[in-house]
């Protein structure tokens, strides 16, 4: 699915002086392929565009894309009452190498779910709290097709985590 970003701006290292979000995503549906496209579509505002935004799939995102990044938006599906394995294997892996480094990382999560994303949240929030990380605004939840409502509410995530690293 989506690893690079909209043709925006330059997916890859950072840019000198801009300030980076990373969106970690785990993708496997149309409905996450649509709020993954808001969250990027409202980072992308051209108030942001002094953010730089690489995008990662979960499964590939590692600890030098998250070392590299000044914020971060996490999308998930919820899969089995939990996060998907894709954004935990993301943790797994980040963990304990940036523990440190990135304690009060600004951050916003969404999730999609087919009737229920309470569980997801809950281990999202566990674990960011675990890593010190500054949840900037309220998660995205979204359970059934995304309506447009929802599709805002991801719009305003990626721009409010985004305009919080110009803050």
């Amino acid at each position: 699915m989506l690893n690079t970003p909209l043709p925006l701006r330059v997916d890859g290292g950072q840019t000198a002086g801009m300030p980076t979000l990373l969106v970690v995503h785990h993708t496997p549906s149309p409905a996450t392929q649509a709020l993954l496209e808001a969250v990027l579509s409202g980072a992308a505002d051209p108030e942001l565009a002094q953010v730089e935004v690489v995008t990662r799939a979960a499964l590939t995102a590692g600890a030098a894309d998250l070392l590299g990044a000044d914020g971060v938006v996490l999308g998930t599906p919820a899969n089995i009452g939990s996060m998907s394995g894709a954004l935990k294997h993301f943790f797994d892996t980040v963990y304990y190498p940036t523990l440190q480094e990135k304690s009060g990382l600004p951050y916003g999560l969404y999730v999609h779910g087919g009737d229920d994303t309470t569980g997801a949240v809950r281990a999202v929030s566990r674990i960011t709290s675990g890593l010190s990380w500054r949840e900037v605004t309220d998660p995205v939840t979204v359970t059934g097709a995304p309506d447009r409502a929802a599709l805002d509410r991801c719009r305003e995530l990626g721009a409010t985590v985004a305009a919080n690293l110009l803050a």
